[in-house]
């Protein structure tokens, strides 16, 4: 018997992400998507390798989702990322009609929350603070180094 694997256990996947973007110099934001109880994405950001504003560890995944399902609705989805979507990502999120968002950290200046609109889709349903004190200290560490 295969044992269900929790919010928490996906959520350390996208902090492995994020730590692989931490490690290249990237803000270390991870992200994995996952369907029928399996990873089927893994992504963080690669804003600075790709010199692209727009290859946000999100947007990665939900590229990388959609090759391997071969379509562009990721329904039956969960994406797992270590900060708050920003505006793009939530917008984007809204047009994969993904099932549901579970984020870590809160990003009290560029999270979308911060905006008091909703972006995503009417059906999805979001969860915050899942093992929002990892997340949190990895994304800190990191512009505590950037200042230092």
């Amino acid at each position: 018997m295969v044992e269900k694997k929790s919010d928490e256990d996906f959520m350390r996947e996208a902090l492995k992400e994020a730590q692989k973007a931490f490690d290249k110099n990237e803000v270390p934001i991870g992200a994995v998507i996952v369907s029928d109880g399996r990873i089927i994405a893994r992504a963080h950001n690669l804003t600075e390798r790709l010199n692209d504003v727009t290859a946000h560890a999100e947007m990665q995944a939900f590229t990388s989702a959609s090759e391997y399902l071969g379509g562009k609705y990721l329904h039956h989805c969960t994406l797992y990322v270590t900060v708050e979507p920003c505006v793009m990502c939530s917008g984007a999120s809204y047009w994969t009609q993904i099932d549901r968002i579970v984020y870590g950290a809160n990003d009290d200046k560029r999270g979308v929350s911060k905006l008091g609109v909703n972006l995503t889709h009417p059906k999805t349903k979001i969860k915050q603070g899942v093992l929002k004190t990892e997340c949190t200290a990895l994304i800190q560490a990191f512009f505590n180094k950037k200042r230092h």
